[in-house]
């Protein structure tokens, strides 16, 4: 109980006077501490929510970029050079890409005497497709699986020191002056203004202001749009329209690089069963009105045919189209449509998207999982021959279309040296000696370079062992006086261990060649640009090279054997005949320095 006030003496009083002052001073003193406390905790703890809201963004930022990286396949840019691979960035979710660059497509040959035409250069710069080639191609958007399968990143194999690919496609045999072409003889052109006038109609015609539009309403086609511009024109055209008398592309066109890459890459539209042969090809639609022929891998590449399987009853090989489009090309003869290797899903590229119910009823599930098909065809289309994909994954051969028969027709030629399809009887080639006295006799063998273009074609055939050319195209627009056609390859590169001389008939029996033939084979047959090593090299550009060689080393080794092989036969003929050579380079022999004596070295 407090004292009472009146009770306290004075100095008592004034004691507790000063205690109280003392005590409310205190007080005071306090209440502005505990002010000046709150005043500075309030932007405390602003800064240190500012804090952790940066810090948790940076961390969301860093944790998104890492995600990115991750989905993102590391593949350095890679300089484009003459005989590299560069893979060009895709849109598209097929990411099978590769393109070939310019140079390993240059140089161009002709299968005819050569004049010069500096408009045929023209006419290609205006059909070719302008190019980057500064370096920064690269490969993205697909796994490491699809990486390995598709060979991305895959360096070109190379001889020490130089590429013997670019080293053959630099030498003057492959780089010699295209012929004279005049206006009728491009296989197919564009309608001009002019051409209107002359015709006195304005249907169908197109120039740089005017436009083609697709009129097509399907589901999944692009809007078309064309002018005459060439750069508006997709691949599958600027090939068509590149068909010249003497070859089906010339080399040196970029657009060749371009069609490649195109058929490697584009979205699959529509597939369905090819009409006609006797084994299983599928017809592959893609957006922009292209197409391409598919044949699809149905055994492995080491596989080699049986000795006692006969010639038309062997398996046709996706690899065999692949390679024989190459080394075509590395022949300098140009008369193969481009090929490409290429890796697709059988379920969503085929079986989801077909429109054809006489291969869709052909699908189903293997024991172990794995979905095939088999189609109908002539041969080994039945559940025995089924193509099966692992368990969705195919590796199939893509060949460019070739233009419409509505605008281009061809002619279907006999072979003078085809085979009886026999199990017993044999071919009148094959009884009689002087055989080719008569096809000499015969037209359209009797003039023109006819007999020799079957010639090469039989070179060709022998170097890749392929027995079963019995017709052959042309284009009947040229008549007589053109190229032909190698198509239907698939049968070659059947068996590396044997080789068929009954495939040399032609030129053993007639004993005539090309010079610019003869030069080559005997170029390829040098230690510097060797037939296999050049092979082997340009396979390697191909997509499905990731996977695997798509020629086994005895198959290249057979190349080079076959070649002497070649070399011997044309030798013997020189031995007992005087007229072996037939000269298609009268008056570029000497300037280019490709006399035989310089080549027999």
């Amino acid at each position: 109980m407090p004292p009472n006030p009146e009770c306290l003496s004075d100095e008592q009083r004034t004691g507790s006077r000063i205690e109280r002052e003392r005590g409310r001073r205190n007080s005071g003193l306090e209440g502005k501490e505990i002010m000046v406390r709150h005043s500075l905790g309030r932007p405390t703890r602003s800064i240190y929510l500012g804090l952790a809201c940066l810090s948790l963004t940076l961390h969301l930022l860093l944790a998104f970029f890492c995600l990115s990286v991750l989905q993102t396949a590391c593949v350095p840019p890679t300089s484009s050079s003459s005989s590299s691979l560069s893979i060009p960035r895709t849109e598209t979710r097929h990411q099978q890409s590769v393109s070939y660059s310019s140079s390993s497509f240059s140089g161009a040959s002709s299968s005819h005497k050569l004049p010069v035409s500096p408009q045929n250069d023209e006419h290609h710069k205006l059909n070719a497709n302008k190019l980057d080639h500064k370096g920064e191609d690269s490969f993205s958007g697909a796994t490491g699986r699809e990486k390995k399968l598709i060979g991305a990143g895959k360096a070109i194999q190379k001889v020490k020191g130089r590429s013997k690919l670019e080293a053959l496609f630099n030498h003057p045999l492959y780089n010699l002056p295209h012929p004279e072409l005049r206006e009728d003889d491009w296989l197919l052109r564009v309608k001009t203004n002019e051409d209107a006038g002359d015709a006195g109609s304005e249907e169908d015609v197109i120039d740089d202001d005017s436009q083609w539009q697709s009129a097509s309403q399907e589901k999944g086609y692009d809007k078309v749009t064309w002018t005459g511009d060439v750069e508006t024109h997709p691949p599958w055209l600027r090939f068509h329209l590149g068909i010249s008398r003497w070859e089906l592309y010339n080399r040196k066109d970029p657009n060749l690089a371009r069609l490649t890459h195109y058929l490697a890459t584009q979205r699959i539209l529509g597939a369905v069963q090819k009409t006609g042969g006797t084994q299983l090809k599928l017809l592959i639609s893609f957006p922009n009105y292209g197409q391409a022929l598919l044949k699809p891998m149905k055994q492995s590449r080491v596989a080699e045919t049986d000795v006692n399987l006969f010639y038309f009853s062997d398996f046709e090989r996706h690899n065999a189209e692949i390679a024989a489009f190459h080394l075509d090309r590395l022949l300098g003869f140009n008369r193969i449509p481009p090929v490409v290797g290429r890796l697709i899903n059988v379920t969503k590229e085929i079986r989801e998207i077909t429109t054809d119910h006489r291969l869709s009823r052909t699908f189903f599930t293997s024991p172990v999982g794995n979905v095939c098909f088999y189609g109908q065809c002539e041969y080994y289309c039945s559940t025995e021959h089924p193509v099966c994909g692992q368990p969705h994954a195919l590796e199939v051969s893509l060949a460019a279309m070739l233009p419409d028969l509505t605008l281009a027709p061809r002619r279907s030629w006999r072979s003078p040296w085809r085979r009886s399809y026999s199990l017993t009887k044999l071919s009148k080639w094959e009884k009689e000696p002087a055989y080719c006295d008569t096809v000499k006799e015969t037209p359209p063998y009797n003039h023109g370079t006819r007999l020799v273009d079957l010639i090469d074609m039989a070179v060709l055939d022998f170097l890749m062992s392929n027995m079963d050319r019995h017709h052959y195209e042309t284009f009947e627009k040229f008549g007589n006086e053109t190229f032909l056609l190698h198509l239907d390859n698939g049968r070659a590169f059947g068996r590396h261990s044997r080789d068929e001389l009954s495939i040399l008939a032609p030129l053993q029996q007639c004993c005539r060649i090309r010079l610019s033939t003869l030069l080559r084979l005997r170029l390829l047959s040098l230690p510097g640009f060797r037939l296999s090593d050049a092979m082997r090299e340009s396979l390697a550009q191909d997509p499905l090279a990731g996977v695997a060689p798509l020629l086994s080393e005895p198959h290249l080794s057979a190349l080079d054997r076959r070649l002497a092989t070649i070399l011997r036969v044309v030798q013997t003929c020189q031995d007992q005949r005087s007229d072996v050579i037939y000269n298609d380079l009268e008056g570029y022999d000497k300037e280019y320095d490709l006399t035989e004596e310089n080549k027999k070295q």
